[in-house]
């Protein structure tokens, strides 16, 4: 029996993020669930094409936008079930096991991880913290939180929609009722946290996302994001 998972990762300048991202994936190898790796890249201009050839990925070039990269990297995946991850996204200790029991138990749903950052303090605990309680009340996690979704639950919901961004919004929405909290945390990178501070990058997220509620363009909103550092 074939591995069931393809792992999906957009990319776009990650070769400082990428190999890390890789060794946290490597569990699910060990327990035969991940059959292979497509990296759907966005025009990178560093070492991101060779790191993903030394990992034996499958490589797809074509425009800069996460939401196209996304539909691009799903179309070119074999498996029966997809794992959708940033490239700056650590899966933490436990992943397979809860993995492992979704796929058992949970077919006919999507799963995404806990939200925690690779820092320290009180700010990350409660960001962290209050996108986890969104995701479980109103089945909106953040894309940073990984997504775990069958082809056939993917395919029967549209799939990734070709835009610059709020991708994940857009899946979300046509996931709800469908979508399940896995027991395993995936820590994401807190640069622009850090650079912008937590409660102002928290400001700028809500903001974006309520602008793109009310129809904001994500071409504009991808233009504020700064999307060259770890993914498009």
């Amino acid at each position: 029996m074939r591995a069931p998972i393809s792992v999906v990762i957009p990319t776009l300048n990650a070769a400082d993020q990428l190999p890390d991202t890789l060794r946290h994936l490597m569990p699910g190898l060990g327990e035969g669930l991940i059959r292979e790796l497509v990296i759907t890249d966005g025009g990178s201009t560093d070492a991101t094409q060779r790191l993903a050839a030394e990992a034996g990925a499958i490589w797809l070039d074509g425009p800069a936008g996460r939401g196209g990269q996304l539909r691009r990297g799903v179309a070119a995946a074999s498996g029966d079930w997809l794992l959708v991850l940033h490239a700056d996204t650590h899966l933490g200790d436990g992943w397979t096991q809860a993995v492992v029991a979704h796929l058992e138990s949970c077919p006919d749903k999507a799963g995404c991880f806990q939200l925690g950052f690779r820092a320290r303090g009180l700010a990350p605990r409660v960001v962290a913290g209050a996108a986890n309680l969104r995701a479980r009340l109103c089945d909106m996690p953040f894309g940073d939180q990984g997504l775990l979704i069958s082809r056939a639950l993917y395919q029967r919901v549209g799939g990734y929609p070709d835009i610059a961004l709020m991708e994940d919004v857009v899946l979300s929405r046509a996931l709800k009722g469908h979508l399940r909290p896995l027991p395993a945390v995936a820590l994401t990178g807190a640069e622009r946290y850090r650079e912008n501070g937590w409660i102002g990058q928290s400001v700028r997220n809500l903001w974006r996302r309520a602008r793109f509620r009310h129809g904001a363009d994500p071409a504009d909103l991808a233009r504020g994001y700064d999307p060259g550092r770890n993914s498009p």
